[in-house]
This record gives C-alpha cells, sequence and structure tokens, in this order.
C-alpha cells in the first residue's frame, strides 16, 4: 500500500506515473493520473484507518468517478464531477476530504474545516451517516444540520466545533444568523448535486454562503446533469477545476427496463393499484408532483389494503426518517414521495419505481429513476401519462434520446392533449387536472429557482439575496 500524499516538499521524478517525496512514494500530478487506472483502493495512499474501514465494510474496487476524483482531491484540485446517481459520489469526495483532515488539527469551537451542502434532508441524512461510518474510529467528528429539527440542540452540537459538516442550505443560514457557527476556518467546500440545489432557489444561499468562506479553499462541485446555469456556477466557485465525467449526463442506468402507461389522470392510482398487486412482496416507490398528492395517494393505497408510507416537505423530519425507515427495512412495501425523494435515497432492494405524475424538468426523471438497479441490480420504471403530459413525456424521451416502450394505453393525440392542457390551467392545480406546482414553490416546498444571469466571482463576491423560503423548507 503506497504512504500518504504529500503535496510539500522537494520532488524528483522517478518514472512518468511515480514519484519520490524524501524517500516516500506520491501519486502523479493530475495531468499524469489521467492516464493511470487506478483499480485497487491500495493505489490511493488512503490512510490505515480509512483503509481498514473500507475492508470492513466490504469495498475493494473504487467506481470510476471515485478512481478519478480521489487522487485529484487529495492533491488540493478544484474538482466538477459529473456522473449518475449511484455511483459512488459520497465516496469520491468523502474519503479524500477525511484523509485530508486526519493531518489537520482540531478545529476551534463553533467551526468546521469542512463543509457539505446538499439540496435536501434525506441526501443530508445519507452523506452524514456513510462519512460518519468511516469516521468513528478517528478523532473526526462529522455533524448533520437540516430543517425539520430543532434548533437548540443542533446549536449544541456546533458548539465545539466539528470537522466535517453536513448542512441544507436554509438551515446553515439560520445558525449563521445566530452565531452559532462561523466558516473563517473552512478550507474545503462541497457542493452536492448542485444541479437540484438551483432548480430549488437555492442561488441566494449559496451566495451568501460563499461570501462567508475564506478566498483561498478546496471547493468540489458534484452533479448528475450539466447545462448553461451549471457552467456558470462552476466559473463563479471553481478554481481552475478538473472535469471529472464517467457517465454523459442524464443517461439512464442500462438496467431498468422503462416503459410508459398511457392513462387519463383521473384512472392513475387505480391503474397503480394494479401494478402493485403483481408484485405485493417487492420494494415500490411512486412519485407524485406535489405534497397534497402524495399524500392523497398514499392514502388511497393504504385503503385498498395496501402497506404505504409518504414523504414530501409537510413531514417533519422525524416522520420522514421513520418512515424510510420501515421501507427500507421492508415494514412498508410502498413509499409515495415528491422529488425531495429523487435524490438521497439509496436503498438497493427498491426494484420498481412509478412515475404516478410525470416531473416538468426532465432531468428529475432521471433522477427518479436511478432510486432502482442499484448496487448493480436491475429494477423497471413505468410511466404513467395523461393527456396533458405529452409534453413532458416527449422531453424526457427528448433528453434519453430514445422511445420509451409502452406498457398500456396508446399515446394521446395532439388535439387531445391540447385540449387537457388547457383545460388543467383553467382548472389550476387540485381540480381534477395534472396538480402543477405554483412558481412560489415546488413539490416539497421549497423556492423555485429565480431568473438569475449572473453567478458573481468565486473570491466571496457572491451578494446577499432573499431566502426565498430556503429555511423553512430546508
Amino acid at each position: 500500500m503506497l504512504p500518504d500524499i504529500t503535496r510539500g516538499g522537494r520532488c524528483s521524478d522517478l518514472h512518468p506515473q511515480t514519484r519520490t517525496c524524501e524517500g516516500r512514494r506520491i501519486l502523479p500530478a493530475p495531468q499524469a493520473v489521467r492516464g493511470l487506472i487506478l483499480t485497487d483502493f491500495t493505489m490511493f495512499g488512503l490512510r490505515p484507518v480509512l483503509m481498514t474501514g473500507l475492508e470492513t465494510q466490504g469495498f475493494s474496487a473504487p467506481t470510476p468517478i471515485q478512481a478519478r476524483a480521489i487522487p485529484m482531491i487529495m492533491q488540493g484540485r478544484d474538482i466538477l464531477g459529473l456522473a449518475q446517481t449511484g455511483t459512488g459520489k459520497t465516496l469520491a469526495f468523502g474519503l479524500p476530504i477525511m484523509h485530508n483532515l486526519l493531518a489537520a488539527g482540531r478545529p476551534e469551537p463553533k467551526t468546521t474545516q469542512a463543509l457539505i451542502l446538499a439540496p435536501t434532508r434525506e441526501l443530508v441524512t445519507q452523506i452524514a451517516t456513510t462519512l460518519d461510518g468511516f469516521a468513528r474510529k478517528t478523532p473526526l467528528k462529522v455533524q448533520r444540520v437540516v430543517g425539520g429539527a430543532g434548533l437548540n440542540p443542533q446549536i449544541q452540537k456546533l458548539a465545539k466545533g466539528c470537522d466535517i459538516l453536513v448542512a441544507t442550505p436554509g438551515r446553515l443560514l439560520d445558525l449563521l444568523d445566530r452565531r452559532a457557527l462561523t466558516l473563517s476556518a473552512t478550507q474545503m467546500l462541497v457542493l452536492d448535486e448542485a444541479d437540484q440545489m438551483l432548480d430549488l432557489g437555492f442561488i441566494h444561499a449559496l451566495r451568501k454562503i460563499a461570501a462567508l468562506l475564506p478566498k483561498e479553499r478546496q471547493t468540489m462541485m458534484f452533479s448528475a446533469t450539466m447545462n448553461k446555469q451549471m457552467n456558470e456556477i462552476a466559473s463563479a466557485y471553481l478554481d481552475r477545476p478538473e472535469r471529472v465525467q464517467v457517465d454523459a449526463p442524464g443517461k439512464p442506468a442500462d438496467k431498468i427496463d422503462q416503459s410508459v402507461h398511457f392513462v387519463p389522470q383521473g384512472d392513475k392510482a387505480r391503474v397503480l393499484e394494479g401494478y402493485l398487486k403483481q408484485h405485493p412482496d417487492e420494494l415500490a416507490l411512486v412519485f407524485s408532483r406535489t405534497k397534497h398528492g402524495a399524500e392523497k395517494l398514499m392514502k388511497l393505497l393504504n385503503g385498498w389494503g395496501i402497506e404505504a408510507g409518504s414523504i414530501h416537505g409537510n413531514k417533519s423530519q422525524g416522520q420522514r426518517e421513520r418512515t424510510l425507515q420501515a421501507f427500507r427495512e421492508g415494514r412498508l412495501k410502498v413509499l409515495v414521495a415528491t422529488d425531495v425523494a429523487a435524490r438521497g435515497i439509496d436503498i438497493p432492494d427498491v426494484r420498481h419505481v412509478y412515475n404516478h405524475d410525470l416531473p416538468e424538468v426532465p432531468e428529475n426523471y432521471v433522477h427518479r429513476i436511478g432510486r432502482t438497479a442499484r448496487a448493480g441490480a436491475s429494477g423497471r420504471a413505468i410511466a404513467f401519462c395523461a393527456p396533458a403530459e405529452m409534453g413532458d413525456l416527449r422531453a424526457i424521451e427528448k433528453l434519453m434520446k430514445r422511445d420509451l416502450a409502452i406498457a398500456g394505453g396508446a399515446p394521446w393525440a395532439d388535439d387531445m392533449a391540447g385540449a387537457a392542457r388547457a383545460a388543467a390551467r383553467k382548472r389550476g392545480p387540485g381540480r381534477g387536472g395534472p396538480a402543477r406546482p405554483s412558481r412560489q414553490g415546488d413539490s416539497d416546498g421549497q423556492a423555485r429557482k429565480p431568473r438569475q444571469k449572473s453567478f458573481g466571482k468565486r473570491q466571496g463576491a457572491a451578494k446577499s439575496g432573499g431566502r426565498d423560503g430556503q429555511r423553512r423548507s430546508a
């Protein structure tokens, strides 16, 4: 196993892909890493306590995103990582952060040395739990802060300082406003699922947070999709980043059997019931566009004898965690959720994903179906398409560059689809047509993405802006 990586000292080139520094082997510069195939975690030079954690948890070979990102992060480079959900991004940034922090001193009170921001409570919990599993046998302290939980207990936990803080942006701003935390000593920043943070309107929160961070820092941004707005964010927050892309953004897992069932909006629940009763002993995840729709559908399924739970923005953090745990353990076979669950749920036993309502943002379809076929397993995803959703379906198929197989019904004619959309707009959400979120809030109560043309400069030039409701929902 390679010894620890050293970034300082007087080094001499020994081989195009290996160097020595004061008698120790170190990993190559980023230019050479691109041509070096790292097929085993022992090749990274991670500290022994982290290697022990990998062995204990059954990790042997790194995923593609881990193989490419870990060496660069260990060397202090800024990273723009692009990979599908479920490809191991948490360890891709978590392992090198912990490796580097083990050589640092203890944090001061009310400070954190590494800050990881994620858009949803579920994703924050997943990241914190994963990292805490490796930190337990080290001096490192991992804390998480999210909305929906009491502020005072979180303030007390931060009083002594922590090495790694995982947070939703809105709750982090709450704590900063109360002076429970300062970011002056934070040297590493991770924006995980950055595209969803933009979709949920967190740009103002990100600007405020960036202005409080040191100008000299290491920043890592990870996402499953990339668009023009994401490029602007990357140029604003990253300093000469290394781009790490292991799959085409938006490409769904190859082992997911995808199809579409054309069905009137009012008949979707009964069609869903039929599918669920075909596999009563397998876990199924059902996506609804709105909080009200998710709760109503969950109650319908329970009334029809199907054990179902729900998670959405109107649930407290404790309720969401208890429901997820029951689903993970198989005590609940069906989980109905808004897009709050599209990222941050890693339950390998999910075999079926049903899109009861098609998402308005086509990339969210990819994240939704990515909750199945995890860890090498296979899965099935069925989308229910009402007449007014034909445009959403076409956008999804355009993104994926393929037509979904037809599981039932027939594609709606353009005149019928147009009439349905017009009727839905006239009725408004919740009046029999497909429910669409208002411009003031999305399916989990987050602020909608404002129209922004500039994201400021990386060195703390971010201007403060309104919360747009993030604190209440995060």
